[in-house]
Order: C-alpha cells, then sequence, then structure tokens
C-alpha cells in the first residue's frame, strides 16, 4: 500500500492493518524457518510496510496532541 493511502486512513483503521500486517509477517517467519517462504525479500518488505505504518500512526497522534 502507498504512503498517500494510509496517511488517508484515520488511526484505528491504521492500527487494525498493522495487527494484520504483524500476523502476516509472523506466518512468513514460521514459512522461512520450514522452508516454504517462496521469496525471503517478503520478510524485508513486510518490516518496511510495519515500520511505515507505525511512524504514520505516531504522526497523527502527534499531529492530535499538537492542534489539541
Amino acid at each position: 500500500m502507498k504512503v498517500a493511502e494510509l496517511r488517508n486512513l484515520a488511526i484505528d483503521e491504521l492500527e487494525g492493518k498493522l495487527v494484520d500486517m504483524e500476523e502476516e509477517q509472523l506466518r512468513r517467519r514460521c514459512n522461512k524457518v520450514i522452508s516454504q517462504l517462496p521469496n525471503i525479500m517478503l520478510l524485508r518488505q513486510g518490516r518496511r510496510d510495519i515500520a511505515r505504518v507505525k511512524t504514520i500512526i505516531n504522526e497523527k497522534r502527534r499531529k492530535e496532541v499538537n492542534d489539541g
């Protein structure tokens, strides 16, 4: 998902998406251990996507605190 699309989501939606991404990342790590992960780069991409969502959540929270 692109950053512009993520920025349009509410914090609750982002947190839900974050939980889903973390679960998917866990599945990928488990598949890597049992050698069923076809593309190792998915682990790296997943970590970066999770970090991206966390960054946007923190930015939105800081903006709420400063505006409120």
